[in-house]
């Protein structure tokens, strides 16, 4: 791997398409591949330079197409090879790089590999897969926990054998000490790279290497069964295995993008996945940028499914140290949502009086740091959460338990489905607006999810605003592809705990940015930071500055250019 300077990765601006909510275009209430197509000169317009597309493999879809029966077939909702190869030519033709989701921790039951597996010990297959005898006394191998609720094993239908599986029981973990395994699964991305991919992103990658002997997770009673992630994240063989993977791929492919997605990732961690000695990620992907305040949430309910105030205090401590550790090696991700959490305006902003100023705001403090963008579609335009009226209709795992235990304890309906209509991931997935027809000119049919129909809050009604959130989204998008906001070094300046502010600077270039977090008006001195001649190049709504005072308006953002 080259230095980091010569990668074509450095000023990438990814977005996010979740396919089955993005356009459909023969009116299954399912988008389609078709419908990524028909959207091209729209995703080109905003300013980004590469799509991701979450799964569109063959699948049964119990976990949204994480759940891969044929990692060498279109799912049929989403239309056919013909179609993916089109959408990949039609994107490249514009600039625009494509990134698949690379399912490598897990298959479905359905894949012919399990298939094959199931028929007993003696079949070639059997080791793709993890298995375990049953242990006298209990009812399964060990107590470790599956991220989607209950145990890890289950037992095969034919015998008292259990196989492992870290999400869904229809979703076998993959024994990566097998090296057949490894040689099958770079044999699919190279299937990938070789129609035109430019990048994969690994899905659940740090999940690869299990500890060995399968012991118990610390618990005073053996028989409850916990999530022990320590025996199955981030063990040591996961390098090795992402190592032979990579160098693998990139013998024929040596340009190819790879992002992890290393949910449970320190900053020690990320490092090591990120450094070119080791050949295992350009980029990660962590969930450990969110800090919350816990003490106003209930602590006999899990408190990641309530919904908790950002910690701006812990956040911004967080950025500044992932800025820092990460300059070197091109810096980290930089998100705010994305398929697995809630909307960021919902979450992080204020999607009732202030959704305009707060989407803007937003974007500016993320997304002009060090690192690569990546967007989630429809954050553009400032869509917010779906709201979920009943419990039936979330499929979050663990939902129906957080909803019971919460009326057990006295809470009311209300008050458990606000917390997991704040939390869910279920509510980011409404279907994409593009004007404010009845379902929103996603399709004539009523869409596979929730659809939020709005004035204002569309493609249509944006694009002919000179001051939509779209068009600001462009503005904040085309900034960063300015040498500053790519190399630029990185300082988190010390102000109040409410606004956000930094410095970006490329040589002689400076660039300050600040951000009001808040739904209050915030006063800034940066007397000692400018120097003239500057300009203005960025402001949100309501914002002034005089004599070196920045007035900031509720989630006001100001971009100055020295």
């Amino acid at each position: 791997m080259g230095t980091i300077h010569d990668k074509w990765w450095k000023n990438a601006v990814v977005y996010q398409i979740y396919p089955k909510s993005f356009q459909d275009t023969n009116d299954d209430g399912i988008g389609d591949l078709k419908g990524i197509l028909k959207r091209m000169d729209y995703i080109r317009s905003i300013g980004v330079n590469m799509i991701w597309l979450n799964p569109v493999f063959d699948s049964p879809q119990i976990d949204n197409g994480y759940d891969v029966a044929n990692y060498y077939a279109i799912d049929d909702s989403f239309g056919t090879m013909a179609d993916m190869e089109k959408l990949i030519e039609e994107a490249h033709k514009r600039g625009i790089k494509v990134m698949m989701d690379f399912v490598l921790n897990h298959t479905s039951d359905q894949h012919p590999w399990f298939q094959e597996a199931l028929k007993g010990p003696d079949n070639l297959y059997r080791d793709y897969y993890i298995w375990h005898e049953a242990v006298q006394e209990r009812s399964v191998p060990n107590n470790w926990g599956s991220f989607f609720g209950g145990s890890v094993w289950e037992k095969e239908p034919s015998s008292d054998s259990f196989y492992f599986h870290l999400f869904a029981k229809e979703m076998p973990d993959l024994n990566w000490e097998n090296p057949e395994v490894r040689l099958a699964m770079a044999d699919c991305a190279e299937f990938w790279l070789d129609k035109g991919i430019d990048a994969l992103r690994l899905d659940a990658f740090i999940h690869v290497d299990k500890e060995a002997g399968f012991p118990d997770g610390d618990t005073a009673n053996k028989n409850e069964i916990v999530l022990a992630e320590n025996y199955y994240a981030n063990l040591p063989k996961v390098i090795d295995y992402m190592k032979e993977f990579s160098q693998r791929i990139r013998k024929n492919h040596p340009n190819v993008f790879l992002v992890g997605e290393a949910a449970s990732a320190s900053i020690d961690l990320a490092k090591q996945y990120t450094d070119p000695i080791n050949d295992v990620c350009d980029s990660v992907i962590t969930f450990r940028y969110f800090p919350e305040t816990e003490q106003l949430k209930d602590e006999r309910l899990p408190l990641n499914m309530q919904h908790g105030k950002l910690d701006l205090k812990k956040f911004k401590q967080i950025m500044a140290e992932w800025q820092k550790e990460l300059a070197s090696i091109g810096g980290p991700v930089l998100y705010w949502n994305n398929h697995d959490m809630a909307r960021a305006v919902s979450r992080f902003g204020d999607d009732e009086q202030h959704r305009d100023n707060s989407s803007k705001m937003l974007a500016t403090l993320m997304y002009l740091q060090k690192g690569i963008p990546f967007l989630l579609n429809g954050e553009e335009i400032g869509m917010k959460n779906l709201t979920i009226e009943t419990i039936e209709n979330f499929s979050l795992p663990g939902a129906d338990l957080f909803y019971q235990t919460a009326l057990d304890l006295g809470h009311s309906k209300e008050f458990a489905l606000e917390h997991l209509n704040a939390r869910s991931k279920d509510v980011s997935r409404g279907v994409m607006q593009w004007d404010n027809s009845k379902f929103a000119g996603f399709s004539a049919h009523a869409p596979w999810s929730g659809v939020n129909r709005e004035e204002k809050y569309n493609v249509m009604d944006q694009e002919t605003d000179a001051y939509s959130i779209l068009n600001y989204y462009r503005t904040v998008l085309e900034l960063k592809q300015e040498t500053v906001f790519i190399e630029g070094a990185f300082q988190l300046v010390e102000t109040s705990l409410e606004t956000y502010c930094y410095e970006r600077s490329w040589g002689s270039v400076k660039a300050l940015v600040c951000c009001n977090m808040s739904g209050k008006t915030q006063v800034v001195s940066i007397k000692e930071l400018i120097k003239e001649p500057y300009i203005i190049k960025l402001t949100n709504e309501g914002n002034s500055l005089q004599e070196g005072i920045m007035t900031l308006s509720p989630y006001g953002a100001m971009v100055i250019l020295m």
